[in-house]
């Protein structure tokens, strides 16, 4: 069983910053890729980010490729403790969603989609004022 646990989000204005982090636990978490989705009122949950066990590999969307950053921390006494981040900069208006994250293997896909992913998160809900 995988959980998890979204936090980081809240309100900040147009160009400002918010880092999101998933806490990720679970009988060898560390052999699951994680990524982050969006979903805004009245769309589809979208694909934002994805970024391999290991690290060294992500993918991101092309609407924010470029401000927003992945990374990844597995805990090195255990296996089962992960923890992602979604570093977001020169936020935007559009950028407002609840972010959930994901874990999903293998890594690599030509598209990666919601009914794509294992496990998700609760969510947590970003706003971007104008």
């Amino acid at each position: 069983q995988v959980q998890l646990v979204e936090s980081g989000g809240g309100l900040v204005q147009a160009g400002g910053s918010l880092r999101l982090s998933c806490a990720a636990s679970g009988r060898a978490f560390s052999s699951y890729a994680t990524g982050w989705f969006r979903q805004s009122p009245g769309k589809e949950r979208e694909f934002v980010a994805a970024i391999r066990w290991s690290g060294d590999l992500t993918h991101y969307a092309g609407s924010v490729r470029g401000r927003f950053s992945v990374s990844r921390d597995n805990d090195q006494s255990t296996s089962d403790k992960s923890t992602t981040y979604l570093q977001m900069n020169i936020l935007k208006p559009e950028d407002t969603a609840v972010y959930y994250c994901a874990a999903f293997s293998p890594f690599e896909r030509r598209v990666y989609t919601a009914a794509g992913m294992d496990y998700w998160g609760k969510g947590t809900l970003v706003t971007v004022s104008s």
